[in-house]
């Protein structure tokens, strides 16, 4: 009869998980395209001077962008998206400098968004082997070998 070793959280582990799944994205290769869309649409915006009909089509991308985006975030990460980026004034038209600092601003949350979620695999990995140390350490575990150690097995 072989027992399965139980994963036990360490302390401190419960609060990351909790953290973790508050903060989910639910489409994450949207989040991805959309946040390339919007690089580019920024890069574009620096590169050529925009007359009054690309302004608003401008900030209707952007407007757009920014709820389907919404669409693909968790309630606490949608909350934090719509506090950071505010609407156009209703009835005018944006200026090339307001459009570029809107931009800027969600292609920096993005990034922050991105960088979060790498750090969030990155300590998950880390705890992964971790876990994975302490169960080779219990009695009865099976021992691995060392990387580069004969395995036993000559013909």
């Amino acid at each position: 009869m072989s027992e399965t070793p139980e994963v036990v959280a360490r302390a401190g582990q419960e609060s990351v998980a909790a953290e973790a799944e508050a903060e989910t994205i639910t489409e994450p290769a949207k989040v991805m395209r959309i946040g390339s869309m919007v690089k580019q649409l920024l890069d574009e915006a620096h590169a050529t001077a925009l007359d009054e009909p690309s302004r608003e089509r401008m900030a209707e991308i952007y407007e757009r962008s920014i709820i389907e985006l919404s669409d693909a975030l968790s309630p606490d990460l949608q909350e934090e998206l719509r506090m950071l980026a505010l609407p156009f004034h209703e009835g005018s038209v944006p200026t090339e400098a307001e459009l570029r600092v809107a931009k800027a601003q969600l292609v920096g949350w993005l990034e922050g968004l991105f960088h979060g979620i790498q750090a969030t695999l990155f300590a998950q990995q880390i705890a992964a082997r971790q876990q994975l140390e302490q169960m080779r350490q219990l009695p009865g575990a099976v021992n691995q070998p060392s990387p580069g150690a004969p395995n036993g097995q000559y013909l």
